[in-house]
């Protein structure tokens, strides 16, 4: 297209959508991603990166479109769409950039084309799904040669000297809404634990002092508050809050039964279970809402407090979410997870590579006494 001198200069504007993967998280990696110009695909591109987690492959996939569009025209205007909210926010300079890696690839994006030429918009995944097969398509061809190199990598970590950083979520205790499993999200009443959670607090309480921790984080809502409180008087650690483990907002839907829903609200519910990036009760939080908070989070965590035990107080979807991303499965799989009042859920991250596995899920042999 010609470019015209002055006031009647004629800009190009591009747009780029880019998805990565990982299929272990770290484990065999990809990237996906399409340039398009007045709605029409110029470039599809997807190439695997060999073992990287999920983060490096989605900003891999943003610098890939950003190079080629810089091929095309240095001057050129661009509009990156990510269902990843973690490089939306971080590129855009919303978010602070504190892992190394990821400092050195967002770098790496803003040398690749102006910056100042390239504005980023967070769009939900099923809207990046061309992206998203580019990046599958990159990993199907690839699966027989990594696989067996993820296996090892896992199985060397496990048995390696490093200490991880080891992580125990812990769904906080009942409430009176949590027996008919009533929705009790962070924006609704906010309950105290019943005499039964309280129970299910020191259960637990008396667990984590046997297996020992350097420090304990908790939602700061009232039943991860008081579970918090029962353990950091079982283990004489201090509290530190922080919101971004609050449970999923699930905005008018709180207190209602899943039953409740389904006759008030159908067609709503319907989508929830289908689709991750649907927000419900009008004013919630989408399952990949939480999932961005949490990756976050999460990575924050293992950087700050390498090769710590630290004991973290949250809620169920947290902790389901977390489950998928730890183990690099499908969002979607969160609908398979339950966390249990009170019960242990263990992760560990090594420092040296940030590879994360998942060691126990939803452990509750410290509370069978409680039902006896």
């Amino acid at each position: 297209m010609p470019k015209n001198i002055g006031a009647n200069l004629m800009v190009r504007k591009f747009e780029i959508t880019a998805d990565g993967g990982s299929r272990g998280n770290p484990g065999p990696a990809a990237y996906g991603a399409v340039v398009s110009e007045n709605g029409k695909v110029l470039h599809e591109l997807f190439e695997t990166i060999g073992i990287a987690t999920n983060n490096v492959a989605e900003y891999n996939g943003l610098l890939a479109a950003l190079r080629k569009v810089n091929e095309i025209d240095p001057t050129a205007e661009v509009e990156a769409k990510m269902d990843s909210k973690l490089v939306v926010e971080q590129m855009s300079g919303r978010w602070q950039i504190k892992h190394p890696d990821m400092r050195q690839l967002a770098k790496q994006a803003r040398d690749a084309h102006s910056a100042n030429l390239v504005s980023y918009k967070w769009i939900p995944r099923d809207q990046n799904s061309h992206a998203d097969r580019l990046a599958n398509k990159a990993l199907d061809g690839e699966v027989s040669t990594f696989a067996p190199r993820q296996l090892n990598f896992l199985s060397e970590r496990l048995t390696s000297k490093e200490k991880p950083t080891n992580i125990y979520f812990i769904r906080h205790g009942e409430t009176h809404l949590t027996p008919e499993r009533r929705f009790s999200g962070s924006d609704g009443s906010n309950p105290e634990l019943s005499e039964a959670g309280l129970r299910q607090a020191d259960a637990v309480a008396k667990e984590l002092a046997i297996r020992g921790a350097d420090l304990i984080i908790a939602s700061p809502m009232r039943r991860t508050t008081q579970t918090a409180e029962a353990i950091a008087k079982a283990t004489g650690l201090e509290i530190n809050f922080d919101k971004n483990w609050v449970e999923c907002g699930f905005g008018e839907w709180d207190e209602l039964t899943v039953k409740e829903i389904q006759d008030l609200y159908p067609s709503e519910w319907d989508q929830w279970v289908s689709d991750t990036s649907f927000r419900p009760g009008k004013s919630g939080e989408s399952y990949e809402d939480v999932a961005a908070r949490i990756e976050l989070a999460l990575t924050d965590l293992a950087l700050e407090h390498q090769s710590k035990d630290i004991i973290v107080v949250a809620h169920n979807v947290v902790i389901k979410t977390l489950t998928t991303l730890v183990t690099g499965s499908p969002i979607e799989s969160l609908f398979h997870v339950d966390a249990a009042p009170c019960s242990i859920t263990w992760v560990s991250i090594w420092p040296s590579d940030g590879l994360r596995a998942l060691r126990s899920l939803n452990e509750r042999g410290h509370l069978i006494h409680l039902h006896k």
